[in-house]
């Protein structure tokens, strides 16, 4: 291991019992947290991105908050679904944030997790392409956007606009500089795993590793990694890869914590999604 962080899924309810009972609750104290994280030592404050949840959901304004407030440590997502993203308005935002973190962020994109309503993306205006599936869609936003952030010009610009263009296409802006190299790609499987590494994108593994062997869940992440860094080696970039590991935990930290939540203190890491439904954070770890 070298360097930990949390992953925060952001979860409010309206019961007078919890701490966090609106979304502004939830925002304020994930700013919170990810300052009191960097005080303590921690690398990494990312966060779960979930549509059509009492959880966090658009994910930027609240990496800027936390850029603005924080020095050192490194600011992400866990992951975007990329289903519900213009992968052009995402570099806008992305770009942006970035600039407002001084290059921090570290940005986990993927297909996305079980969602909370069937098909949400349709109701963000997205359709299926001939012959594609909703995979297949998060998997070309991604392709889009990871274009858009080489920060290349695309654009025919005005001849007449308001104010005075650079020379040649345009690009969107605020550009990022290094940004496109902290992408990662949240995979369930190791062909996933093999088709980021061919685009250049750091790898997150999770419980949320499909079943493909039988074998406990850490030997299948191990062939995982290893099937990502030979496909890493081959694809030929020049900059070493990063990969993250996160495991689901939840903190007992006194007698009313043990009576809500240490019932599950027997469960065992599986496959897919069997985890502690109560679950606040996750530890991420990463080389």
């Amino acid at each position: 291991m070298k360097k930990i962080g949390f992953l925060s899924f952001g979860h409010w309810t309206p019961s007078p019992h919890s701490q966090t009972q609106s979304a502004a609750d939830v925002l304020l104290q994930s700013v919170d947290l990810a300052v009191e994280a960097e005080r303590l030592g921690m690398d990494g404050a990312y966060f779960r991105v979930h549509h059509f949840a009492r959880q966090l959901a658009s994910p930027f304004p609240l990496l800027a908050a936390i850029g603005a407030r924080t020095r050192k440590i490194e600011i992400g997502t866990g992951v975007i679904d990329m289903r519900y993203e213009n992968p052009h308005y995402m570099a806008e935002e992305a770009g942006a944030a970035d600039l407002l973190a001084g290059s921090r962020l570290q940005l986990g994109i993927s297909r996305g997790s079980p969602e909370q309503v069937i098909g949400g993306w349709r109701h963000f205006g997205y359709r299926l392409a001939d012959g594609e599936d909703d995979a297949g869609l998060g998997r070309r936003h991604a392709e889009e956007f990871l274009e858009l952030l080489r920060g290349k010009g695309f654009a025919q610009p005005n001849p007449r606009p308001m104010f005075a263009n650079p020379p040649g296409l345009l690009r969107l802006e605020p550009y990022s500089e290094g940004l496109r190299d902290r992408i990662w790609w949240g995979s369930a499987s190791n062909a996933t795993a093999i088709w980021a590494a061919n685009y250049g994108m750091n790898l997150q593994s999770s419980t949320l590793k499909f079943d493909e062997s039988g074998e406990p869940l850490h030997v299948q992440q191990a062939a995982q990694i290893r099937a990502f860094r030979a496909a890493w080696a081959e694809a030929g970039p020049t900059r070493v890869p990063r990969v993250s590991v996160s495991r689901s935990i939840f903190a007992l930290m006194n007698d009313l914590d043990r009576a809500y939540f240490g019932h599950a203190g027997q469960e065992t890491d599986q496959i897919v999604c069997k985890k502690i439904s109560v679950t606040v954070s996750c530890l991420s770890q990463w080389t």
